[in-house]
């Protein structure tokens, strides 16, 4: 078995060295990480839940597919992998936002992406139990009834103070640039 490597950050997301997953884990290191929304062509977001094995936030349902960045991979490169592992599918993910996130057990520099795909997924069994897709409408009382990832309903959040569309109204392909600053976002 193959140690997964991950690189480590610095404050500015720039590259400092490279460890292992654990290693990263035991140490709380800053490393690279990419978020997916995914969303039907209805204009549904596709949540699923963790399996219980998961080393960060197991057994808590994710509004965002994806995962760390492996060593020496781009974010965009990570994004497709991510989709092919985690749902199985092969996708076109579409930048949108970077996204900065730390609390008590990760701190991850990240790339936020928009992918537009109906299924059916093919769920990676080691890391997903369930996936469903979610009309937005039906959204708030499911984050009520639930218990999703802290860095999920951060993402959520500032993809709402972006004006993402598709957590307005779902509106077809997005046509506004990328911003290029990193966000802060800080939970205790």
């Amino acid at each position: 078995m193959t140690l997964e490597l991950v690189d480590v950050v610095n404050e500015a997301g720039e590259v400092i060295g490279t460890v292992t997953r654990g290693e990263m884990r035991q140490q709380r290191l800053p490393h690279r990480c990419v978020y997916l929304l995914v969303f039907n062509t209805k204009g549904e977001l596709y949540i699923h839940l963790r399996t219980q094995t998961k080393d960060v936030f197991p057994s808590y349902w994710d509004l965002c597919a994806g995962g760390v960045v492996s060593a020496g991979e781009d974010f965009l490169t990570g994004a497709k992998r991510e989709g092919r592992e985690e749902l199985g599918v092969k996708i076109s993910p579409e930048p949108l936002f970077p996204f900065r996130y730390e609390d008590a057990k990760t701190i991850v520099h990240s790339v936020v992406y928009r992918v537009i795909h109906d299924g059916p997924f093919q769920l990676q069994a080691e890391e997903v139990v369930q996936g469903e897709f979610v009309p937005m409408e039906k959204l708030e009382a499911r984050l009520s009834q639930d218990c999703f990832t802290p860095d999920g309903l951060c993402v959520l959040a500032e993809a709402r103070r972006l004006g993402v569309r598709e957590f307005i109204r779902f509106r077809g392909p997005r046509q506004e640039t990328v911003p290029h600053h990193v966000v802060p976002q800080t939970l205790e």
